[in-house]
């Protein structure tokens, strides 16, 4: 009998830290109906079906620990909900984003999941889980479901919404080094790092490269000068404005020459080893329809190589090879075209395929090269014929371990003389790994925003870590993981009061703020907008600006459960208390230790050399100083609060009131910070509106603020002060 559909209540995109991880989520509440009198060993084929389509569900561990643990899970029985979580999974790895993080929770509701799973990319997530979804579906009622397609969909949305491999490569280094990163548009823009300790790449430019640099290297005969001055071996050449021009530049250079466009990019449009002046202006002809402007050079022997160069230092090299074909008397040219060398797996049109999908018809420069060979697109060489169908264009070969050091220093330098600080230093030798003067070699571009994919997926040869050089040359210090402070500061009891106060303090001792809370969006004090930007987005907005050293966000339950954190790792996270679960009942959350697991992801992010301040008065909150990978200092109100005495005999610090006093203790030690009466917050205060004080001022002490600088921003500080500036 057929079953009833799975129903998707809501799917939220948690965009931060959260209550499941530390990395961006698909949260789906899920309805599986009736499924849940049906786990999957009652479901005759099911499991038969299902592991045909997805042969790679083997791989998944599960909570069993090891290869097979899923598979074992459901030939033991297991529901649609788990099922959907591993599908959306498997899915998302078949379209080359990799993740094998997911959950699936049985909500206070009958037959209602959360389904969780790490997504790279919303679109591609959202994708995938629908598609599983109707994948689960088809599986359990014995229909038709067309696996190829659907991945190959998958693919596309990746290709269309995810970060190009070349910026995702970058990225990955950056992670690798901790450092954070905000994609900045729906291209390939991307900041790495938070506030004035950022830095910007776009695909292989970052905010190191000079726009006149890239100026210089766009104007290819311009480029050719400067080097040539300088030293560096450049073959002759001469923009030219006509066949006949290039013919005169040709016989004034001396055959055979290269003809070709200043902006050639790929290959397209570029003519070798022209001998005759029909090649010459025939090929003028092709270089022209590219849009720029002609160029005639003398033509050096030898293959093409691509040398990156990133801060002045050689970080990889390809090279490219030449392209035959051979007839077997009954095939076209295209044909062979196509049963040699586009069926090599390594080419294909998505940006992940090292080499190009070669089509004649938009390759002028090809169908030129065929001409001089006598043969045509349709054309049918003899067999063993053999063709040659493209000289340059295929730079695919791994050669980074060969190069002479002279040969990068002459790359490194071309690339300082142009001024880019990443740059694709484009040069002609038979030899790489002898001097250019030796192999009367020549460096013929120097190219800005060079493509990383031969790098990073070589035809032949090893991988080269290109992305690490790269966010080595913008982070050079290996323990600099451009981050700024942030504090966070979560919990229902007087949170923006916290963070507004905090706020203050910090900028008093020099330090330019920004502040995202329930009151607005706040820098250095000044408010620039009204509206409540306890969220994700605003605190976002704040990271981005570059003018920020330190930022403090408020967050509540709502906001960790709807959107996660802003952020990935904070140097201080506040906790006031954990309560409010009537208040989240839209998220399934009905339970004390609910709130708790919410709250909790506040000291889940506190980086090891960070501070956790929790209110020792809340026996929950002080539970979570076990959970804190940095220092924790209490706060209380009530300097016998239990959680204090053990915390004082193991040397830590706290804040406390005593007598009328504000005390920061630290071991055995206690120091009068002053009286409460002398702060204005204070005078006629509830005990929370205490508490809130003295959390700020914990708050304070943890990142630096000497205490006497405390006590002024203190006794100075009433919310008009703030307001005003």
């Amino acid at each position: 009998m057929k079953k009833k559909d799975i129903e998707f209540r809501r799917v939220t995109y948690l965009r931060g830290p959260n209550i499941w991880t530390y990395r961006p989520v698909l949260e789906a509440w899920v309805d599986i109906g009736e499924l849940e009198d049906y786990p999957s060993n009652t479901l005759p084929g099911f499991y038969e079906r299902l592991t045909a389509w997805l042969p790679g569900l083997i791989e998944h561990h599960c909570g069993v620990g090891y290869r097979g643990g899923f598979l074992e899970r459901l030939r033991d029985g297991t529901w649609a909900g788990h099922i959907l979580e591993h599908v959306a999974i498997e899915l998302q790895n078949l379209a080359g984003l990799q993740t094998a993080f997911g959950k699936a929770r049985q909500t206070c509701e009958r037959g209602v999941y959360k389904v969780v799973v790490r997504a790279r990319n919303e679109q591609v997530g959202r994708a995938a889980l629908e598609a599983g979804r109707q994948l689960l579906m088809a599986a359990i009622n014995d229909q038709v479901f067309d696996v190829p397609s659907t991945v190959e969909h998958l693919r596309n949305l990746v290709d269309d919404h995810h970060l190009g491999p070349s910026t995702a490569c970058i990225v990955e280094a950056a992670a690798e080094r901790r450092i954070p990163s905000i994609r900045l548009t729906d291209g390939n823009l991307v900041q790495l790092g938070y506030g004035n300790r950022q830095r910007r790449i776009w695909t292989a430019e970052t905010d190191r490269t000079s726009a006149i640099a890239e100026g210089i290297s766009s104007e290819k005969d311009l480029t050719k000068q400067l080097l040539s001055a300088c030293g560096v071996p450049v073959p002759e050449g001469q923009v030219v404005e006509s066949p006949a021009a290039a013919w005169e530049a040709a016989e004034d250079i001396g055959v055979p020459v290269v003809v070709k466009p200043s902006d050639a990019n790929h290959g397209r449009g570029v003519s070798l080893e022209l001998m005759t002046q029909a090649d010459v202006e025939s090929a003028y002809g092709v270089a022209d329809a590219e849009g720029s402007e002609v160029i005639v050079e003398r033509y050096i022997r030898g293959d093409e190589h691509r040398l990156l160069v990133v801060g002045g230092k050689l970080a990889a090299a390809a090279r490219g090879e030449s392209l035959w074909i051979t007839g077997d008397g009954t095939s076209t040219v295209v044909q062979l075209i196509d049963s040699q060398l586009n069926s090599d797996p390594r080419r294909g049109e998505a940006e992940e395929f090292p080499l190009e999908t070669i089509v004649l018809e938009r390759e002028p420069a090809m169908r030129l090269l065929l001409e001089r060979q006598g043969m045509q697109a349709d054309s049918v060489p003899a067999v063993d014929q053999k063709l040659l169908v493209q000289r340059n264009g295929n730079v695919a070969i791994d050669c980074t371990k060969d190069v002479h050091p002279e040969v990068a220093y002459m790359a490194t330098l071309a690339a300082r003389i142009v001024g880019l600080d990443i740059a694709g230093v484009d040069l002609v030798t038979e030899d790489v790994s002898r001097p250019l003067a030796e192999t009367r070699g020549a460096i013929v571009e120097v190219n800005a925003g060079p493509g990383l994919l031969m790098h990073l997926k070589p035809a032949q040869g090893e991988a080269q870590p290109v992305g690490e050089a790269i966010v080595r040359h913008l982070f050079p210090e290996e323990e600099d993981a451009g981050r700024i402070p942030i504090a966070g500061i979560s919990g229902r009891r007087n949170t923006t009061l916290i963070a507004r106060l905090l706020a203050w303090l910090l900028q008093l001792s020099g330090r330019h703020v920004g502040l995202a809370c329930q009151d607005g969006l706040f820098l250095d004090s000044r408010q620039i907008e009204h509206s409540p930007h306890a969220h994700w987005q605003g605190g976002q907005r704040l990271l981005m600006n570059r003018t920020i050293d330190t930022a403090v966000m408020e967050h509540s339950s709502a906001g960790i459960l709807g959107e996660g954190l802003a952020y990935d790792r904070c140097l201080l996270g506040i906790v006031t208390d954990v309560s409010g679960e009537d208040e989240l009942a839209e998220f399934f959350v009905q339970e004390i230790d609910q709130v708790y697991n919410v709250l909790r992801t506040q000291v889940d992010v506190v980086l090891p050399n960070g501070f956790a301040v929790l209110n020792a008065g809340d026996a929950r909150v002080a539970e979570m100083a076990s959970l804190c990978d940095g220092e924790t200092l209490f706060y209380a109100s009530d300097a016998a609060a239990p959680a204090i005495a053990a915390h004082r005999d193991n040397g830590g610090r706290a804040v406390l009131l005593r007598d009328g006093n504000v005390l920061l203790a630290q071991g055995g030690e206690d120091t009068a910070l002053a009286k409460l009466s002398h702060f204005p917050l204070a005078r006629d205060a509830d005990d929370i509106t205490v508490e809130a004080l003295l959390a700020a001022i914990a708050g304070a002490w943890a990142l630096g603020v000497s205490p006497d600088l405390i006590r002024a921003g203190v006794e100075t500080y009433t919310p008009a002060t703030t307001a005003a500036r």
